[in-house]
């Protein structure tokens, strides 16, 4: 028990000798708003812009700025994501700022003149990159919900950029972990370079700050038009990147209507293709309501075992059925239908894990569906809920730093799938409906997801993590409402997941016990362990109308604040 108090002290201690330093709250409780994020500073940006009058919408654009600033490895300006909104009056809409694949990207790009992946092309270096979504998101956002002056939202990223923010031990730690990387796609001079990083170390970045001066000045063509976009195309150039300056000019993010489920009293509302996460949610939530699994009790072999059944065919049909809607018919209808989900559940046993090899995704006539993401929940004190992913896929993206305008570019291409059959970085398969196309968005795992109870709103939660988002946002949602966990308790137990291809249940390290572990086994289920699955950052209203908010302790910097 003293090692955690030894840290924090050398932690402070550092921070007083270099940088001023910030702690993050994993629990909060408040009476009218709660910010989630995954940055203490982030969240002060969010709980402010709330206290100045801002909505739900106006504070989580402020932290997405903010992010981009003081969470370099997933939160800047050269990726994408997707925004639920939830009004006060129950109207509920979901915003796609998914990247694009450039206008010369092909189907087979990512090919050898033998039809095989090239190892790293689609994950590494100027070509993995797809045209960034995360400006055109915010500002049609804040354009359509939106009450304080977008200058106001923005200049709190501009004065974190220009003076420094301290960097934590596990930044301090990721950044000199990515030295080399750092090397290999990028020049002098860098913010980012340093022959050792420590807690506390300020990190500077002064042209980041001239480029949201940009686009505060000029909206989103100060970005997707003339200094900031004519650096992005010069890197792109300079090591054979594809994207242009028309791709940049063409790019608009897309109101999309949400998956909406239900799952006993709950409402479920989440985010459509091109992400993955509503359908699946909503089909695994579905799969399993049949089965007593609160009765069976939390982490029991049955409920393990059942969920994990329920997951491996929500993930089997990730593969084969979904997509960008706007390339690909995706049966959306069909996938959510009961008839079908029954079907699939027709051939579990409760005796036995069904084979992988043996679930092909299911069938059925067209009705013409890491870590290094990041995600925020907020609730304002009128009752408005946002809940907010994203990404630029891996730790730094590209790796590739645009030289002028201060950010990295993301690494979504590898969201394609750049082989029918051949896993990505996170060992998902896909099919037709995510292969390569100019225009086209990638698939994700991101899953922001709003949840409601008797028409009322109760809990917003998300999180990054890659293939195992899903099933984190999943397993957080049944923690409360089936096994009655307290949610910050919900948030920090113990994970599991499985996603079809490979055949094993992936766990955080003891979070099952070996005698369920040991029961599993003679089922049939194979294991692999993991130091972190996703990271939840939650939001629920307690009976009494208060706010409690949880910040996932497998990220240091999560932090939860309100008032």
């Amino acid at each position: 028990m003293l090692r955690p108090i030894f840290f924090l002290l050398l932690a402070l201690f550092a921070g007083c000798q270099r940088g001023t330093y910030y702690v993050a709250h994993k629990a909060a409780i408040a009476e009218a708003a709660m910010v989630v994020t995954p940055h203490p500073l982030a969240s002060a940006v969010g709980l402010k812009i709330l206290k100045q009058g801002g909505n739900a919408v106006d504070a989580a654009v402020a932290v997405q700025w903010a992010m981009a600033v003081v969470y370099p490895r997933a939160g800047n300006i050269g990726g994408g994501g997707f925004m639920l909104i939830r009004r006060a009056n129950g109207e509920a809409a979901s915003l796609d700022y998914r990247e694009k694949a450039p206008a010369q990207a092909s189907r087979d790009m990512y090919l050898d003149a033998k039809g095989n992946v090239v190892e790293g092309l689609s994950i590494n270096g100027h070509l993995a990159s797809g045209v960034p979504g995360a400006v055109a998101g915010l500002f049609e956002a804040h354009a359509r919900y939106g009450k304080l002056p977008m200058a106001k939202l923005i200049n709190p990223a501009i004065e974190l950029a220009q003076k420094g923010f301290a960097v934590s031990h596990g930044e301090a730690d990721r950044l000199n972990a990515y030295q080399a990387d750092f090397r290999k796609y990028n020049e002098d001079p860098n913010p980012f370079f340093k022959d050792k990083w420590q807690a506390g170390d300020l990190l500077v970045q002064s042209e980041l700050a001239r480029t949201l001066q940009l686009i505060r000045d000029n909206g989103p063509e100060g970005f997707y038009k003339g200094e900031t976009a004519r650096e992005i195309v010069a890197e792109m150039k300079s090591a054979n990147g594809i994207i242009s300056l028309d791709d940049l000019a063409a790019y608009q993010a897309k109101w999309r209507k949400p998956i909406i489920g239900q799952y006993k009293q709950y409402r479920i509302l989440s985010m459509p293709p091109p992400s993955s996460g509503g359908v699946a949610l909503v089909q695994m939530l579905d799969m399993l309501e049949p089965y007593p699994i609160a009765q069976w009790g939390f982490h029991s072999p049955q409920t393990v075992h059942t969920m994990a059944e329920a997951m491996r065919r929500a993930y089997a049909d990730r593969a084969e059925h979904l997509g960008d809607s706007d390339f690909y018919t995706v049966p959306v209808d069909s996938l959510l239908a009961a008839s079908y989900l029954q079907q699939r559940m027709a051939g579990f046993s409760p005796d036995s894990a069904t084979l992988s090899q043996s679930i092909l995704a299911g069938q059925f006539k067209l009705t013409l569906e890491s870590f290094e993401t990041e995600h925020t929940s907020i609730v304002d004190q009128e009752g408005n809920a946002v809940s907010v992913t994203t990404t630029l896929n891996s730790n730094y993206g590209s790796k590739v730093w645009v030289s002028g305008a201060g950010f990295f570019l993301n690494n979504e291409m590898d969201d394609f799938s750049v082989k029918p059959g051949v896993p990505n970085q996170f060992g998902l398969v896909g099919a037709e409906a995510n292969a390569v196309a100019p225009g086209k968005r990638m698939l994700s795992s991101m899953t922001p997801t709003i949840v409601e109870k008797d028409g009322n709103l109760f809990m917003v939660l998300g999180a990054p993590g890659g293939s195992t988002i899903i099933t984190g946002v999943l397993q957080v949602f049944l923690n409360v409402v089936e096994f009655g966990l307290p949610l910050d308790q919900a948030v920090s137990a113990g994970r599991f997941h499985h996603q079809w291809l490979p055949d094993q249940i992936l766990m955080e390290n003891n979070a099952l016990s070996e005698s369920t572990t040991a029961t599993l086994a003679a089922k049939g289920h194979r294991f692999q362990t993991a130091k972190a699955i996703a990271v939840v950052k939650a939001i629920v209203r307690l009976p009494d109308g208060r706010l409690h908010g949880a910040a996932d302790p497998r990220n240091p910097d999560d932090d939860a604040r309100g008032f």
